[in-house]
């Protein structure tokens, strides 16, 4: 019996929304059946003149356009600089990613690894840099990977992660 004050509340709200706006209501197709008018009538719904339609306000555009620096700087709390054991995961469709961060064994990592992230058309996840300029000089080492700020917690946590840099694809994950 919980669904009938709910029916008549919906029915209410409906009816209501067809008595304001009567003129706009377009039938598209009528498969006959019994109508439900009686059931609104007995509710006896009158639209409020008193009621003045509330101001909604559209919210504007920024001032300003924002740009990368504005993202920074990135800082991944579950994730630091550290050893990752090689292990298999089943994530079809993932395509390959890797996650870094601005210290001296991602920078070495990168530069080691760089071939193969462009051979397998890597995205570059930066879960740790400080500023504009620290992300620039992980940039100039894989110039034709895409190296983007975000935040690794999500990800980490998912993946369970704890160490970067890491390599990660739908077969593995790999240092």
């Amino acid at each position: 019996m919980k669904a009938l004050p709910v029916l008549t509340a919906c029915l209410s709200l409906a009816w209501l929304s067809v008595s304001v706006h009567a003129d706009a209501l377009i039938v598209v197709e009528d498969r006959g059946g019994a109508s439900a008018l009686p059931y609104y009538e007995a509710l006896n719904l009158q639209p409020r003149s008193d009621m003045a339609s509330p101001r909604i306000e559209i919210p504007r555009p920024p001032a300003r356009t924002f740009n990368e620096s504005d993202m920074l700087p990135v800082r991944s709390l579950r994730l630091s600089s550290g050893e990752v054991a090689r292990r298999v995961i089943e994530a079809p469709g993932l395509l390959p990613l890797f996650l870094v961060g601005d210290d001296e064994r991602s920078r070495t990592w990168l530069r080691q690894r760089a071939p193969h992230l462009r051979e397998i058309d890597a995205v570059g996840l930066v879960v740790n840099v400080a500023s504009a300029e620290a992300l620039a000089t992980l940039r100039t080492l894989v110039p034709s990977l895409s190296l983007a700020p975000v935040t690794g917690d999500d990800l980490a946590e998912r993946l369970g992660l704890r160490h970067y840099p890491v390599l990660i694809t739908a077969t593995g994950i790999e240092q």
